[in-house]
């Protein structure tokens, strides 16, 4: 009787968080989730990441490890654009038996053609590697 009564105030207050439409409270929300960024007419998006690679232990030679932890930069920086530009889709699903959680998996996909990103700067120290990457999106690149 206990375990059900903590369980139903955990699920109660949890609920608060929403409103009667299923989305978060705007007053529940840190600021950068309340404005969205949007492109308009005869007007550019600026965006700037930074990348992180890190040298596999595994490297025959030092070139060989600071050509693999600037490509595993590189493949982050693009992924974090492409977060930016389309969004994250995350699929979330828990297995629960005897009113216990078994497992949780979570997965995160992210999907985007990426042009004209460049390469503003890397730096290589200590077996990691930062790629510093940026784009600026029109909107006429869109419109079509």
């Amino acid at each position: 009787m206990r375990f059900f009564l903590v369980f139903v105030l955990l699920f109660a207050s949890s609920l608060t968080l929403f409103a009667e439409d299923g989305f978060p409270d705007d007053e529940m929300l840190p600021q950068e989730y309340k404005e969205e960024i949007v492109l308009e007419n005869n007007k550019s998006l600026h965006i700037a990441v930074k990348g992180q690679g890190v040298a596999p232990a595994f490297a025959i030679s030092p070139a060989q490890a600071y050509v693999l932890a600037k490509r595993a930069a590189t493949v982050e920086a693009y992924r974090l654009i492409a977060e930016r530009v389309n969004g994250v889709r995350v699929e979330g699903q828990d297995t629960i038996k005897n009113m216990v959680v078994k497992n949780t998996t979570i997965r995160a996909n992210v999907s985007a053609m990426i042009k004209n990103a460049k390469v503003v700067e890397t730096t290589f120290k200590d077996g990691l590697c930062e790629v510093e990457m940026e784009i600026t999106l029109n909107y006429n690149q869109f419109v079509q």
